[in-house]
């Protein structure tokens, strides 16, 4: 009885857009911008993988497309604009500030997908999305540090929780790389992936305390924004990448000898692209519809869908420990989420009778 009154007090601080929303159409909008993320994510996963398993080895290609198709990024900005309202900032930063900052966070970003990268040509698909559910963990840990988060007893069962499933994954003989790779090739895979969760949660706190420190707001343009122009310095940087590396030489011989042909090595190249881009829409949609929070809770929750889809396109092999490792992975995530939602419950349950006392 309680939620459609919060949903709506909710509502009420929003942009004059949703303002005019009832609880309903909200819903409507969180759902439609949860299966952006989730359909985007898996199939961007899966999408990867393919690109390896029929004879694509260049990983400054493979960490291009995940940012590439950025400029899709403006189409939510036309249908969608961005609030009006006054920033509680008297002052706006200026272009240095806001170049630098996007400078930097672009840097991390292009790293962290190189890692990405690498971690998904040595581990398979499955493998590889059971592992960046540390992230979480990783999240965590930086919140606390940087964004001075809470840290409970149900936020310290999911980060061991986490860690555990990930070191199962580590220590299990019985997980094998795509193609039979090397052991130490799949020791890389696994290292590279755990630092690339890590990276993408501190990435994602930089970017709350950029919000909270230097932007002092997060309107769904500014939120844009931030994405639009990091995926562009990471865009580029990975451009030259792929240049000074002389990857984009062999560019050519991969598409010739691609195991299903040249049009389906482009088909694959755009869609990976497109659907990172579709992904991104839906983060930045629940990071302006609900909160950044829980759109990075969404985003690491489809994780536990890709395992399963690579079982049925890749055949991947599903042993005991993995199926344990994925159990104590969702086990983690529930904690993490609970967390979150008591969090929050409390949070606008206090707002509210605030309002409520304040208003004869």
């Amino acid at each position: 009885n309680e939620e459609p009154m919060i949903i709506d007090k909710y509502l009420t601080n929003q942009s004059p857009l949703f303002r005019k929303l009832k609880s309903w159409q909200w819903w409507v909008l969180v759902v439609v911008n949860i299966f952006f993320l989730i359909a985007g994510q898996a199939a961007a996963v899966i999408l990867g993988r393919y690109y390896y398993d029929q004879g694509g080895n260049s990983k400054w290609l493979a960490t291009l497309v995940q940012t590439a198709a950025f400029p899709i990024l403006y189409i939510p900005l036309f249908l969608l604009p961005a609030s009006q309202e006054v920033s509680s900032s008297s002052r706006y930063p200026s272009f240095v500030t806001l170049a630098l900052v996007y400078l930097v966070l672009g840097a991390i970003l292009a790293g962290d997908n190189m890692l990405y990268s690498v971690g998904l040509l040595y581990l398979s698909a499955s493998t590889y999305s059971l592992i960046c559910a540390s992230q979480l963990a990783f999240n965590a840990v930086f919140s606390y540090f940087i964004n001075s988060q809470k840290f409970t007893a149900l936020i310290l069962n999911s980060v061991v929780i986490l860690s555990l499933s990930a070191a199962l994954i580590a220590v299990n003989e019985g997980s094998e790389g795509p193609s039979k790779v090397s052991k130490w090739k799949y020791i890389l895979g696994f290292i590279s992936t755990v630092g690339a969760s890590a990276i993408y949660s501190l990435l994602l706190s930089l970017m709350q305390l950029s919000f909270q420190k230097v932007l002092k707001r997060q309107s769904f343009g500014v939120v844009l924004d931030m994405q639009i122009y990091t995926s562009f310095v990471a865009t580029c940087i990975c451009i030259v990448g792929l240049f000074a590396s002389g990857e984009w030489r062999t560019l050519s011989g991969e598409m010739q000898g691609f195991g299903k042909g040249k049009v389906s090595y482009v088909m694959v190249i755009v869609w990976t692209a497109v659907s990172w881009q579709v992904c991104s829409v839906g983060v930045v949609g629940l990071i302006y519809v609900v909160s950044s929070l829980f759109s990075n809770v969404i985003s690491t929750s489809s994780l536990a869908i890709t395992p399963v889809v690579s079982v049925i396109v890749f055949h991947d092999k599903v042993n005991g420990v993995k199926v344990i490792a994925m159990l104590m992975a969702i086990w983690g995530f529930a904690s993490y989420i609970y967390q979150n939602y008591l969090d929050d419950y409390r949070s606008r349950k206090s707002r509210y009778d605030g309002e409520t006392r304040n208003d004869p």
